[in-house]
C-alpha cells in the first residue's frame, strides 16, 4: 500500500489475552518514556479498558497511540505500551469497606462483580492471592466507593472522524470512508472464521504463502471485513482505492473492495507482486509503507515494528496458533 493509506492502520503484537473484561490481578510497572508519555508494562490479567481508566484516556486512544490491530483485544504480558502523561493522571476514588460473609457458591469474581469493585482491590483488602480459596462463612472486607456517582456530563458535539494515530486526512477521503463504513455496516458479511478460510483459498490460488496473508490481515483488521480506516483503507486486507485499481488491472476485472472476495483478492495480489519483487521483510514493509517509499527512504520506525509484528504472527500461525479459539 502507499504511504497515505497505511499510516492509518492498526499494528500490534499478538498473544494470550483476548477480550476486555478480565480484571487486573497484579500491579503494573511505569517507566520513563518519550516527552508527554509514559510506558506501561503489561501484566497477567491486564486489559486495555482497565489501563485506559487508570490513565484517564480511552481504549481507542491507546489503540491509536500503540498502533494496535482491531480493537486492541490481543495484548500480552510483558509488552510495553505508551500511555498519556508520563504518570497516572486520574485520582483514585476514596474507598470504604463493608464486611461480607461468604456464602456457598461464592467466588472472588462473583463478589467483586456484585459490589462493583475490582478483584485486585478485593484480594488486596483481605491479604489474599488469586490462587487462594474462600469458604462459606468467611468474612471478607469489600472495598466500596464512599462518594456517589457523578452526574453524566452533556455529550459534546460529535467531532469529525478525520484523524487517526496523529495524522489527519482530507475531508473528501474521510467522507468516502464514512460512506463505505455505512455500507458495510448494513450488509451481512462473513464471520472471521469464514474470512480466514477465504484468505487461505485465495492465497493458494495466487501462489502466496497463506500464513503471510493471514498474518497481514490479522494485523490490519483482525480478519474483519467491516473495518474502514479514516484514510479509506477498506476491509479485511485494508486496501485503498488506488491499490484496488492496480489489483483490478492485474486480475483483468474490476474489484469491488467492499465485497469480501474482491477485497481479499486485491490484498493477496499485492502481496504476490511485493514478494516477487523483494525479499520477505522488504515485501512486508512495502505492504505498509509502499515499496517505493521503502526503497527511497528505508523503513520508518513504525514500519520496522509492523514488519516485526507480521513475522511474529506468521510464525505463530505456522506453529498452529489460532486467535479465534
Amino acid at each position: 500500500m502507499d504511504d497515505a493509506c497505511t499510516s492509518s492502520r492498526r499494528r500490534t503484537v499478538v498473544r494470550v489475552l483476548t477480550g476486555l473484561a478480565v480484571p487486573v490481578l497484579t500491579a503494573a510497572v511505569i517507566t520513563a518514556g518519550s516527552p508527554g508519555f509514559g510506558q506501561y508494562k503489561v501484566k497477567n490479567g491486564d486489559t486495555l479498558s482497565r489501563i485506559a481508566t487508570q490513565y484517564g484516556t480511552t481504549v481507542r486512544n491507546l489503540v491509536a497511540l500503540n498502533n494496535l490491530p482491531g480493537n486492541g483485544n490481543t495484548i500480552y504480558a510483558g509488552e510495553t505500551l505508551k500511555v498519556p502523561g508520563g504518570k497516572q493522571t486520574t485520582k483514585r476514588s476514596q474507598l470504604g469497606r463493608v464486611t461480607y460473609i461468604v456464602k456457598k457458591g461464592d467466588t472472588i469474581s462473583k463478589i467483586a462483580k456484585r459490589f462493583k469493585c475490582s478483584q485486585a482491590n478485593l484480594l488486596a483488602a483481605n491479604g489474599l492471592r488469586a490462587t487462594d480459596h474462600i469458604y462459606a462463612g468467611k468474612p471478607l472486607q469489600v472495598p466500596v466507593k464512599l462518594h456517589p456517582k457523578p452526574k453524566p456530563k452533556p455529550k459534546a458535539p460529535a467531532k469529525k472522524n478525520n484523524s487517526f494515530a496523529g495524522r489527519t486526512y482530507p475531508d473528501h477521503v474521510v467522507a468516502k470512508a464514512d460512506q463505505n463504513r455505512a455500507i458495510l455496516k448494513s450488509r451481512k458479511l462473513p464471520t472471521r472464521a469464514q474470512m480466514r478460510n477465504l484468505i487461505i483459498a485465495t492465497s493458494k490460488h495466487y501462489g502466496v504463502d497463506p500464513e503471510l496473508a493471514l498474518a497481514v490481515s490479522w494485523q490490519e483488521s483482525g480478519w474483519k471485513q467491516r473495518v474502514v480506516s479514516p484514510a479509506n483503507a477498506v476491509g479485511a486486507m485494508q486496501v485503498i482505492p488506488s491499490t484496488g485499481r492496480f489489483a483490478s488491472s492485474v486480475v483483468g476485472r474490476d474489484l469491488d473492495l467492499l465485497k469480501p472476495r474482491d477485497n481479499v483478492t486485491a490484498g493477496v495480489v499485492l502481496l504476490d507482486r511485493l514478494t516477487s519483487a523483494a525479499e520477505l521483510q522488504t515485501a512486508v514493509a512495502g505492504y505498509y509503507q509502499g515499496l517505493g517509499g521503502v526503497k527511497r527512504n528505508g523503513m520508518y520506525p513504525d514500519t520496522k515494528l509492523y514488519v516485526k509484528n507480521i513475522l511474529r504472527i506468521k510464525a505463530q500461525l505456522e506453529r498452529g496458533w489460532s486467535p479465534l479459539k
